[in-house]
């Protein structure tokens, strides 16, 4: 199944300047039962700071990692983004259980 989602980003400047390069494909595991996380194959800077998770929500996890939450964690991240209009259970069933890829590209209106 082939999931397509625009999510408006609070992007960091190296992230942007790597996708007006490319696109950037990922794979995302699940992990702790509330999240998808996958290495960009890159480190970016990042502003971490503690944060309450929270289903939908899209975060930079140690300059290098992209997560996307379908349940709630409180841990230092840099804030890019919230996949709003979906539960925590819709979150869970639409991304589904296992491996999934991820293509990060920038789109503009």
């Amino acid at each position: 199944m082939r999931l397509q989602y625009r999510l408006p980003i609070q992007m960091p400047r190296a992230l942007a300047s790597l996708l007006q390069e490319s696109d950037i494909v990922y794979t995302a595991r699940d992990y702790g039962g509330f999240e998808k996380v996958g290495s960009l194959g890159h480190t970016l800077p990042a502003e971490d700071s503690r944060i309450a998770a929270e289903p939908g929500d899209v975060m930079l996890y140690q300059g290098g990692q992209i997560v996307i939450f379908y349940g709630s964690n409180t841990w230092s991240y840099t804030r890019l983004g919230r996949i709003e209009g979906y539960s925590s259970a819709e979150l869970a069933a639409l991304l589904g259980t296992g491996d999934m890829q991820v293509r990060l590209s920038l789109q503009e209106d």
